[in-house]
C-alpha cells in the first residue's frame, strides 16, 4: 500500500518530542555494506571547480559543477571530463584556473590530464556536459553548456577534438543565447541519429543582476524555454520549434533524466525545475508531449514546487518499471515518483522512507545505481547548500526492497566531510565490477569514490548500435537471474548538469548465471541468452535481413 505524504507526516507528529530529545551516537561506527574509498591527490585528478566568486554573489555562482564520463580514447576505460567556471561578471576563461578538463585513465587506479593535447579548455561559464557519439562515427563527443554560450565538440578519433558548434548550427544569429544548465542526447524520433535536448534555467544577465543579500530566489527571474534540436545526419542539427512537435515549454530547468518510463519503446525526458513546475516529456516519435501534471509529478505530494537539482530514473521497488527521484534543498525533502505504469506515477517520498530522511539535506547530483551488487538500486547523492556558510556531506540512501536507509555514517571515515558538492557520476572507473563516484565541489578537488563493498556478482554490458545510434541510447537491456528480473535504459544523463557511462551494469548478488535480453530504438530484440556473470560484454546490434517479398 502507498502511503501519501501527508498521512505519514499526521503519524509522525505524535514522534516529535521523542526525535528532538534522542541523544548523540557516541559509540564508533561499525562498517556497512557500502564502503567507499577517497582516492588519493596522486591519482592525477586535480581539477579544481571554480565559480569566480568576488563576493558579489552574482547568481551563476552557486551552480556550476557538471562533469561526464567519456571513453574518448575507444579503449574500454572509462575517462573523466570536469566543466568549470569562468572569471566574473565577464564571463571569461581568463587563465587555466578555469579551463574545463580532460582526464585520461590509466588503467592502473590513476589519470593524466590530457586536456592540452585534445584542445578542450572551453570557453566561457560552464555549467554541465552531455557525452554521445552525435555522428555515429564510433567515437564519443561533447556538448559542453553553460551561460550564454555552448560548445560542441567532435572527437576526431586521435585523441583531439573540434569545435563544430557553428558549422553544426547550434550558434546560428537567429538562437537566442540562454543559460543552459544541463543537456541530454535522445534519438527522439528513432532515425538511428542523437537529437539534443537542453535544458536552460532563467533569463540572468550579469549587468542588470539584482542585488538581493545573498543569492535571489529564482522567482526574481523569468523563466526560459527549453530546446530541441533534430539531428539532420549530416553533421548539422535544426531547432524544433513546431506546436505539434515541440511546443514552447518554460522552466527554470535544471538537471535531465531519461527513460522509457511509459514503457511504449520511446524514451521520454524529466526535468527538474527549480521553484518551478517540473517537465515530463513523453515522446509521441516525431517530438514530445508535456505531460507532468497528469503524470503527477509536476509538484511534491503537497502539491508545491520545491527547488528541483538532480533527477534519476531507476526501478527502486523491483516491479520492473522505471521510478523516479529528484534532489532538493534543506527541509524541502527529495522527491520519489513510483512509475504505476502507462505513464503515471504515485507519490512515494513517505513510502520508500526518504521524506524524513532526507530533510536535513540539500541534494544536487544524483544516481539510482547499485553500489552493493545486490539487485536492488541505491541513491548516491551530492550534498551541498547554497552559500558558502552551508556545506554539507555526501549522502548514500541503501535500498533494502524497496525501502531507503541513510547508511551514510558508515560508508567510510572521509566520506563525513562537508563541501559545497554539486555534480556527481557514476563509472566502474577501475573494471573491478563495482560502480565508482565522481563528484565536483565548489573551491575544492573532485572527489574520486572507490567503491571497496564486499564483492558479490555483476554483469555490464556496452552496447553499440547500427541500425539504431551508435551510442545505443534508449535501448533496453533485461537481465534474468535466479534472483529475479531487471531492466535498464541506456543513457547516461544522470543526475546535476553531468553525464555517467553508457556502461550498463547488473548488481546479481550470488547468482552465477543470467539471461540477457536486448530492445534496440531500432525496435530489434537481440537475445543473448544464459551468460556467465562477473564479466564485461560488449555487443553489437544485429541487423535484421529485410523480410522478403
Amino acid at each position: 500500500m502507498i502511503t501519501s505524504r501527508r498521512a505519514f507526516l499526521s503519524s509522525a507528529v505524535a514522534l516529535v518530542p521523542y526525535s528532538l530529545a534522542a541523544p548523540l551516537r557516541l559509540l564508533p561506527v561499525a562498517p556497512g555494506p557500502i564502503r567507499l574509498e577517497l582516492a588519493s591527490p596522486s591519482c592525477g585528478l586535480d581539477f579544481v571547480l571554480r565559480n569566480g566568486a568576488q563576493g558579489r554573489k552574482y547568481q551563476v555562482e552557486a551552480l556550476p559543477g557538471g562533469l561526464g564520463v567519456i571513453d574518448f580514447d575507444s579503449d574500454g576505460w572509462p575517462d573523466l571530463y570536469c566543466v568549470n567556471g569562468a572569471t566574473l561578471p565577464s564571463l571569461t576563461k581568463t587563465g587555466p584556473e578555469h579551463w574545463n578538463r580532460l582526464y585520461r585513465n590509466n588503467r592502473d587506479g590513476t589519470f593524466q590530464d590530457v586536456t592540452e593535447k585534445a584542445g578542450l579548455a572551453g570557453q566561457g561559464f560552464g555549467m554541465g556536459v552531455a557525452v554521445g557519439d552525435y555522428n555515429n562515427d564510433g567515437h564519443e563527443d561533447l556538448f559542453v553548456v553553460g551561460v550564454h554560450g555552448n560548445q560542441l565538440y567532435r572527437n576526431n578519433g586521435d585523441g583531439t577534438f573540434s569545435d563544430v558548434t557553428e558549422r553544426a548550427g547550434l550558434s546560428l544569429p537567429s538562437l537566442k543565447r540562454f543559460w543552459s544548465i544541463a543537456a541530454a542526447w535522445i534519438d527522439y524520433d528513432n532515425d538511428g541519429w542523437l537529437d539534443l535536448f537542453i535544458s536552460n534555467y532563467c533569463d540572468w544577465e550579469p549587468g542588470s543582476d539584482p542585488i538581493c543579500g545573498g543569492y535571489c530566489h529564482p522567482d526574481v527571474y523569468r523563466a526560459e524555454p527549453m530546446q530541441l534540436f533534430h539531428n539532420n545526419g549530416d553533421g548539422t542539427f535544426m531547432q524544433v520549434t513546431s506546436k505539434d512537435a515541440f511546443p514552447e515549454m518554460l522552466g527554470k530547468g535544471m538537471g535531465v533524466a531519461m527513460t522509457d518510463f511509459a514503457g511504449d519503446g520511446r524514451p521520454g525526458l524529466f526535468v527538474a525545475n527549480d521553484n518551478a513546475r517540473n517537465l515530463l516529456l513523453r515522446s509521441t516519435g516525431h517530438g514530445f508531449q508535456e505531460i507532468g501534471i497528469e503524470a503527477e509529478v509536476a509538484y511534491n505530494g503537497d502539491g508545491r514546487n520545491i527547488s528541483g537539482m538532480g533527477a534519476d530514473f531507476g526501478d527502486i521497488d523491483g516491479d520492473d518499471r522505471p521510478d523516479l527521484v529528484m534532489t532538493g534543498l534543506k527541509n524541502e525533502t527529495y522527491e520519489v515518483f513510483l512509475n504505476r505504469g502507462g505513464g503515471s506515477f504515485d507519490d512515494g517520498s513517505a513510502a520508500t522512507g526518504l521524506l524524513p530522511l532526507s530533510r536535513p539535506w540539500s541534494g544536487w547530483g544524483c544516481g539510482l545505481i547499485d553500489l552493493d551488487n545486490d539487485g536492488w538500486l541505491d541513491l548516491f547523492v551530492a550534498g551541498g547548500g547554497i552559500e558558502a556558510k552551508e556545506p554539507q556531506p555526501n549522502r548514500i540512501f541503501r535500498n533494502s526492497k524497496g525501502k531507503f536507509a541513510d547508511i551514510s555514517d558508515t560508508v567510510g571515515s572521509e566520506f563525513a566531510a562537508p563541501r559545497l558538492h554539486r555534480g556527481a557520476v557514476f563509472a566502474d572507473f577501475d573494471r573491478d565490477g563495482r560502480i565508482d563516484a565522481a563528484v565536483t565541489a565548489i573551491g575544492e578537488r573532485i572527489e574520486l569514490w572507490w567503491n571497496r563493498s564486499p564483492r558479490k556478482r555483476w554483469l555490464q554490458l556496452r552496447l553499440k548500435g547500427k541500425q539504431s545510434n551508435r551510442s545505443a541510447v534508449g535501448a533496453q537491456v533485461t537481465c534474468k537471474s535466479a534472483s529475479g528480473t531487471q531492466r535498464r535504459c541506456v543513457t547516461n544523463s544522470v543526475g546535476y548538469a553531468s553525464s555517467s557511462d553508457l556502461t550498463v551494469h547488473f548488481g546479481l548478488a550470488a547468482d552465477r548465471k543470467a539471461n540477457v535480453e536486448i530492445l534496440w530504438p531500432s525496435g530489434t530484440i537481440q537475445k543473448l541468452g544464459e551468460v556467465d556473470t562477473d564479466q564485461r560484454l560488449e555487443v553489437e546490434e544485429l541487423v535484421q535481413a529485410p523480410a522478403a517479398k
